[in-house]
């Protein structure tokens, strides 16, 4: 069960099937590996689990060159607060595919401040960007999330 979790973190930050592998399995072999310098304050899932992130973190960082204007132009949108959510009409499974297909950086940053709670000085930090960056590509990644949550809802209501 804890393996099935990590690896569904690990493929929420790498958003394909082989790096996602890969970092799991380098992953248990670096806590295997440093198991000794786990001092016991806090969790054991805990450490293991900001292991994982770190690795896929690195993953990320050693494939960036460069970033492009787009990444660093501010927009102001995000997600409507309509009643009736696009979101209820999709399964976790469908959410997670929409949030794989995000370009990496946009995927990197939600998923540090979305599913893991950390601020935007935190995640400029980790990622060697501008909290401004962090905030803009948040931004647009709920926006692009938007877009598909709204196209797929547009197919299935049509399908009904």
């Amino acid at each position: 069960m804890f393996a099935s979790r990590m690896y569904g973190l690990c493929l929420r930050y790498t958003g394909n099937v082989m790096d996602a592998q890969d970092i799991l399995q380098e992953g248990f072999i670096k806590i295997f590996n440093s198991l000794r310098h786990f001092k016991g304050e806090g969790s054991l899932e805990g450490w293991m689990k900001r292991v994982f992130i770190n690795m896929a973190l690195d993953k990320y960082r050693s494939r960036i060159t460069h970033l492009s204007v787009d990444d660093l132009r501010e927009d102001e949108h995000g997600f409507a607060n309509n009643e009736a959510s696009p979101v209820d009409l999709l399964s976790e499974k469908e959410i997670l595919s929409a949030i794989s297909q995000l370009p990496d950086q946009y995927r990197l940053v939600f998923n540090l401040y979305i599913l893991e709670g950390m601020s935007h000085h935190e995640i400029a930090q980790m990622l060697n960007i501008g909290v401004s960056t962090s905030r803009s590509n948040l931004a647009r990644a709920k926006t692009l999330l938007k877009e598909k949550i709204e196209y797929h809802t547009l197919l299935i209501e049509k399908a009904i």
